[in-house]
């Protein structure tokens, strides 16, 4: 089977630490979605859910479990995450409604801490799209 992923706007949260300090309460460890994925067998095999704040994809959360509740229009998609917020190299997004499949090979790469160092999010996202990092 192949790892996919999912992104998704982070609505409500406009910066990584807001969301890193809310997951580490235990937060956003749950996201609800109307839509269950049809092939949520290869998200729950090592896949992540990226997210876009302000435009650009920023980080990742691992995707634990995906589980359907209820029947019919009453149905609701509940996709458990993992409370690790990795960060990514920036990649501009457009806005979009809901969810969409994201392939391995053009999600963007995690950060090291010897990539992103102690930079602001928004300086390290003017250096990328300079090409001078």
């Amino acid at each position: 089977m192949t790892t996919l992923h999912m992104i998704k706007l982070c609505v409500g949260v406009a910066r990584v630490e807001t969301l890193e300090r809310r997951a580490a309460k235990g937060e956003w460890l749950t996201v609800h979605t109307r839509m269950t994925p049809k092939r949520a067998a290869e998200l729950e095999d090592g896949g992540s859910l990226f997210w876009v704040m302000k435009g650009s994809v920023v980080c990742r959360m691992p995707i634990l479990d995906i589980s359907t509740r209820g029947e019919g229009k009453a149905s609701m998609c509940h996709i458990k995450l993992s409370p690790e917020v990795v960060r990514t190299a920036p990649q501009a997004r457009r806005p979009f409604q809901g969810w969409r499949y994201l392939e391995p090979k053009d999600a963007p790469p995690d950060l090291t801490t010897l990539d992103a160092g102690d930079l602001p999010e928004d300086l390290a996202k003017q250096l990328r799209e300079m090409g001078a990092w």
